[in-house]
């Protein structure tokens, strides 16, 4: 094992991360901030890909290609919201619905399976080879980057409006939001709109990364997502209490997340066992906080009463005349 591999593979891992860590912040405006279980990021996620794939390929500018994607991630998400507001369908068969329903729509937008945009013949972002070796204005950290920190700034900006607090109070206690005039259905939709629409966004994006749009690229999506809050909300709950902070700590999750897999792969496991180990590693920052919450109380108060136990030997040594505590039963 090189770990010059490893260190020459991080650039790689760390822009996957950038781009599934805004993919992230859109699952944790519906997790988190909404308190709803959207899986209709499964679809999303290629959605804005396919879009932005066709609409590079018919010529258009590639900034025009990514507010279309994410136009067509809002509409998706409206989608899912109608279905779970209006027509009465929880919130997670409304997403499993619509993101069925975005199998056969993307296929309809590219046409077939899979469309290459390559950054050779593209003008494209971000890309696999833009992560070294080019001026900075131009690497995919850096672009992703700003990306992010300008994401971040809009949305604390948004959940600072009138609007944006009545969507966290809807998701925090939606009958006291209720009794309070908010009308909790139309945040709901609006929530899933958003959070729709920044996915579709990081699709475009990781699409133009990747060198390709596929019908299968969202598949797994939300568990990637789910892993990113988790990740952060485990490691930066007690540094980043701010809402700007606690997005910044969903996109550094997702970074951590990949920089853990890539290094699971330079041990050399077997690349079959992928799916496999993702699960696992979800699995183990899933259940970090339950562990936390059930076992950290009981080990302080083991540790206190073995503290407890040797203060009353010490002071009962001293009452006998014993010169180590120890001897004292």
């Amino acid at each position: 094992m090189d770990f010059t591999v490893l260190l020459n593979a991080m650039p790689g891992a760390i822009s996957q991360g950038l781009i599934w860590g805004i993919m992230a912040i859109g699952v944790f405006l519906t997790y988190k901030v909404l308190d709803v279980a959207d899986l209709t990021v499964d679809g999303t996620m290629c959605t804005g890909a396919a879009v932005c794939a066709m609409m590079l390929m018919n010529g258009y500018n590639i900034w025009v290609a990514m507010l279309v994607a994410f136009i067509a991630g809002i509409l998706a998400g409206f989608v899912t919201g109608i279905l779970h507001v209006v027509m009465g369908i929880p919130a997670i068969l409304a997403g499993i619905l619509t993101q069925i329903a975005l199998y056969s729509v993307n296929l309809k937008i590219m046409g077939q399976a899979n469309r290459v945009i390559s950054s050779s013949k593209y003008d494209v972002l971000v890309a696999i080879k833009y992560t070294s070796g080019v001026d900075f204005y131009k690497n995919t950290i850096f672009i992703v980057s700003c990306m992010t920190v300008v994401l971040i700034a809009i949305l604390y900006w948004f959940f600072g409006t009138e609007l944006g607090c009545s969507m966290r109070a809807t998701g925090s206690n939606p009958n006291m939001s209720r009794a309070q005039g908010i009308n909790t259905k139309l945040n709901t939709v609006i929530g899933l709109m958003i959070s729709n629409g920044i996915v579709a966004f990081a699709s475009a994006l990781y699409g133009q990364y990747q060198g390709f749009a596929d019908i299968n690229m969202g598949r797994g999506a939300i568990v990637i997502g789910l892993a990113a809050v988790i990740i952060g909300n485990v490691i930066f709950s007690r540094i980043f209490r701010n809402f700007a902070l606690q997005l910044l700590s969903v996109s550094l999750g997702a970074v951590i997340y990949f920089m853990v897999l890539q290094i699971i792969l330079w041990f050399g496991i077997d690349t079959d066992l992928l799916k496999l180990l993702q699960a696992l590693i979800v699995a183990i920052f899933l259940a970090f906080p339950y562990w936390k919450r059930m076992y950290v109380p009981m080990l302080k108060s083991i540790n206190k009463r073995r503290g407890i136990r040797k203060q009353n030997k010490a002071v009962l040594a001293t009452r006998t005349g014993s010169k180590d505590y120890r001897e004292v039963k």
